[in-house]
């Protein structure tokens, strides 16, 4: 016995001392990010823009910070946090450069529904005199914090165990319509949880099941104790923002420094609130006292962990997947790569670490990121710069927010989430893409609007694979060895000099979320391999696509033809949205390498479906009836280069 613990440890310690000081480098380059771009970070060309972009961040994360604060429940002053503790953390383990992490409405909302469960509001007041509290609050609002940071920690704490369990391969089950009708519902109901501000009314918190329409309902039958002085600000301040913000929109490509809108209309209104003493002459709601300076950490109140599990998973959920999308979409645009687990590990860190500063549940927000792109923001500097000028506002100016009234601060809010509700604009493309696609979203909405964000989103899922199980089974695929016999045929043509450089691959899969990915990274390896290759033994590649693989070998390399890759879609016997994107991002990869793409037995709604999703611009026909008519098309069009070519001579 003794003998073999010897063993072991000795074992352990080779291990250990195998590890070379390369590996650990290569690891924390990997875990963290910052010490992989900060290094060759351009000061010269990228700290303008950041700086500008994060000047304009920190006016949008302060005006958001105390907006969401409201929204989940607790005082203002939490937003603040909210919007410094977490950006600094996302920063250093974030791989997404574009993305502005921060206070998110979704995520308030959800924590909101603990808050308001474990503590009961007593009183919206939040100029209390019982100051016996942290930061100068009273007893009552530390409670309150206090469940919002649980939810934050232990939704953390989820997302941490997720990265550890490798579970960020899994979002391909998190389809665009999914994740579209979810964040459309959720906005909806924020725009629901504003409108008590937005009309002076004085209500009870209303959730749970058709809490949305119980909240319509309450204000439709106390109507007459709607304040027409808050609502009439509250219309005020919603025309303001939207016309200005349109008129930054539309003039975003000439100027890059836009408009802080809503800083303005915080200041006006706080100003003449003040001047015009409009919490006590017309009872108008104010933000009321915040304290100067940051809190020292605490430890969340770990005993109500237990009672706040079902919100956790739901603000570990629904914030990394409006995050994670947010965070690949800057990677698309940008072109560089988001690895998927470390984004759980980023967002885990910055709801864990930031818990123990009485901070709220945090996520990207679209708004905040498309700031960033407009703006011309290079790398995360811009959201570091912005957390220098929250701390001015924490320290200096926040207790000058005290005027603000809160019908503006909802204003704020609803505005804010226009880009999401816009996403009912999407209806339509999947409507024409793929109809299952679009009940999906319906359905997804509704339930979402029924019950809450992340049981919208688990039906989703849900739904999602039911369809694909019972889809799958009945796709009547290709025989494989009838397309083997035809393209055999092209393949031995060896004399056929209008056949070097030609692929010919065939898809004898449906091609859905499930494979479209795996699908596309296959192909792509195939071109590189190609383009690389000096030998091959073959003109024609043969490659067949299942189950989302793609086997094969490569062409003969001359560079003095233009390549085709013509894709046999014969077996493709249905699609979805996403399988239509990716042909289309084939489409486009295979331009930018000078490739020519033909697609072979194209049934009618596929064809119709990638016309309607991208602008396929080229001089020749894309889609043929046939492979023999896309090769005699390669004929013709070559022949007449080359006699184009001879008659130039």
């Amino acid at each position: 016995m003794m003998a073999g613990a010897k063993r072991k440890r000795s074992a352990v310690w080779r291990k250990i001392q195998a590890v070379r000081f390369e590996d650990i480098k290569v690891w924390c380059i990997r875990r963290l990010p910052i010490l992989k771009w900060v290094p060759v970070y351009n000061w010269k060309e990228n700290l303008i823009p950041d700086t500008v972009s994060g000047t304009m961040l920190a006016i949008q994360q302060v005006t958001q910070g105390l907006a969401f604060a409201v929204l989940s429940s607790v005082h203002p002053v939490f937003g603040l946090y909210g919007s410094f503790f977490p950006v600094i953390i996302y920063a250093i383990f974030g791989m997404g450069r574009h993305v502005a992490t921060g206070t998110f409405a979704l995520t308030s909302l959800i924590s909101a529904n603990a808050v308001e469960r474990l503590v009961p509001s007593v009183s919206t007041n939040f100029t209390a005199n019982n100051n016996s509290g942290v930061s100068g609050l009273s007893e009552f609002e530390m409670q309150r914090i206090g469940v919002a940071a649980a939810v934050s920690f232990l939704g953390g704490i989820i997302q941490v165990a997720m990265f550890m369990l490798q579970l960020g391969s899994a979002t391909f089950l998190l389809t665009e319509p999914v994740i579209s009708a979810m964040t459309t519902g959720a906005a909806t109901h924020v725009v629901t949880s504003q409108v008590k501000y937005l009309l002076g009314m004085k209500m009870p918190y209303i959730s749970g099941p058709l809490g949305f329409f119980h909240i319509y309902a309450y204000i439709f039958e106390n109507i007459r104790s709607v304040q027409l002085e808050a609502l009439l600000l509250s219309l005020l301040s919603i025309v303001v923002l939207v016309l200005v913000k349109e008129l930054n929109e539309k003039f975003q490509r000439n100027i890059k420094v836009v408009l802080p809108i809503d800083l303005l209309l915080i200041i006006a209104t706080s100003v003449a609130c003040y001047y015009a003493d409009m919490e006590y002459v017309y009872g108008l709601e104010v933000v009321g006292h915040i304290p100067e300076g940051l809190p020292s950490p605490k430890t969340p109140p770990m005993n109500v962990l237990p009672e706040v599990v079902t919100e956790a998973f739901g603000v570990a959920l629904v914030g990394y997947v409006a995050s994670l999308a947010l965070a690949q979409g800057s990677a698309k645009k940008f072109k560089y790569t988001v690895d998927d687990n470390q984004e759980f590990l980023a967002h885990g860190l910055s709801n864990v670490i930031p818990s123990f500063f009485f901070c709220i549940p945090s996520a990207a927000a679209m708004g905040r990121t498309a700031l960033l792109y407009s703006t011309g923001a290079k790398t995360q500097v811009a959201c570091l710069i912005s957390c220098v000028l929250i701390l001015v506002v924490i320290y200096a100016i926040g207790p000058m927010l005290y005027w603000l009234p809160m019908c503006v601060l909802a204003s704020i809010i609803v505005v804010g989430l226009k880009g999401m509700l816009m996403q009912f604009r999407d209806l339509k493309k999947y409507w024409n893409v793929d109809k299952i696609d679009w009940s999906i979203w319906v359905s997804t909405y509704v339930f979402t609007i029924c019950f809450a964000a992340n049981v919208g989103l688990l039906y989703g899922v849900v739904c999602t694979i039911v369809i694909v199980i019972f889809r799958f089974p009945r796709a009547k695929t290709l025989n494989l060895k009838n397309v083997k016999e035809v393209e055999y045929k092209y393949k031995t043509e060896d004399n056929c000099e209008s056949l070097k450089q030609v692929k010919i691959v065939s898809v004898n899969n449906p091609l859905v979320f499930l494979n479209a990915r795996k699908f596309h990274a296959d192909l792509i390896k195939t071109i590189q391999k190609d383009s690389t290759s000096s030998q091959c033994e073959q003109n024609t590649l043969l490659c067949s696509f299942s189950n989302g693989s793609c086997h094969g070998e490569s062409l003969h390399s001359f560079h003095s033809e233009r390549r085709v890759l013509i894709l046999d879609c014969s077996g493709l016997n249905f699609f979805d949205y996403t399988g239509v994107s990716v042909l289309l991002q084939i489409y486009m990869d295979c331009k930018n390498r000078h490739i020519d793409l033909l697609l072979a037995h194209c049934k009618a709604s596929l064809i119709k479906a990638m016309q309607y999703g991208g602008n396929l611009e080229s001089e020749n026909p894309v889609f043929f009836d046939s492979i023999s008519s896309a090769i005699d098309a390669i004929h013709i069009h070559r022949n007449y280069s080359k006699f184009s070519e001879q008659s130039e001579v």
